[in-house]
């Protein structure tokens, strides 16, 4: 998919919520917010919030691409990673709530995409001059999250009964879009930084299908967990666009929240 500036990136992301919508497909949650986190970090190139602009701009086509061309494999007959695919079939079925939509969608793209297009961004040595702008992705989605709490409660009204089956959404959404991002997609981005190219496609394999197995868990994550979840889904929103507009309506975080979300949170009440 040829693109070269966040405008492009966001013309692309858009195009994807729109059909979303008209479709009433789930699949829309996770590209919702991501085109929300894409306009912020479009915001923070003007705003001088990166190290490097440029740099900056190229990490995000890069990394928008892995999603993108997952979308268009998918809607095409094609095969995506196994990650995507696990995150698209989510789609398709009545189950999961859009929570569950999200962090699948995140997990995918942070825990494997994000790497990719980090090393591709600054290949070798270069990888160690993009950990602060790396960091400020990560930053930017977390903040972005936060905010939308309010609206999935709105959507999913007994979202509550998390805190008594053992899920705090906060910590859940953290977790995945900051703890695992740093932890996990920094040191692939590193491994595949240290290796010649031509064993990427197999680390990328390997790590697609541990990826896979995580988001596995959060769609099925054991009996207990799924029982509670399940009466969550009987009380959330089914018009998933209506569930659509009023996520994309939502509040945007300011940079000062961004900058605060760039320590490492406190994964507590």
């Amino acid at each position: 998919m040829a693109m070269d500036t966040v405008d492009d990136v966001i013309a692309e992301l858009d195009a994807v919520v729109e059909r979303s919508i008209s479709e009433g497909d789930a699949c829309g949650y996770f590209a919702v917010l991501y085109r929300k986190v894409t306009a912020k970090i479009k915001d923070g190139l003007a705003a001088g919030f990166f190290d490097d602009a440029e740099r900056m701009e190229r990490l995000d086509v890069l990394f928008a691409a892995r999603y993108l061309d997952a979308v268009a494999a998918h809607r095409g007959g094609g095969r995506p990673t196994d990650s995507w695919a696990l995150t698209f079939d989510a789609g398709q079925r009545w189950r999961p709530l859009v929570l569950q939509h999200l962090l699948v969608g995140i997990n995918a793209h942070i825990n494997l995409d994000l790497g990719i297009a980090a090393a591709r961004c600054a290949p070798g040595a270069e990888l160690a001059g993009l950990r602060r702008d790396f960091d400020r992705v990560n930053a930017v989605l977390a903040a972005m999250i936060t905010r939308l709490e309010s609206d999935l409660r709105t959507v999913s009204p007994w979202m509550g009964l998390l805190d008594h089956i053992g899920g705090r959404t906060r910590t859940e959404l953290v977790r995945f879009s900051i703890v695992a991002a740093r932890a996990g997609a920094w040191q692939f981005a590193v491994e595949l930084a240290d290796a010649p190219t031509s064993r990427w496609p197999a680390a990328i394999e390997e790590r697609d299908r541990r990826v896979a197995r995580v988001g596995g868990l959060v769609l099925r994550p054991g009996a207990w967990m799924s029982a509670g979840l399940l009466l969550i889904r009987l009380r959330e929103r089914s018009d998933v666009a209506a569930n659509l507009e009023l996520l994309r309506a939502g509040a945007e975080p300011s940079f000062e929240d961004i900058e605060a979300a760039v320590e490492e949170p406190t994964l507590g009440p």
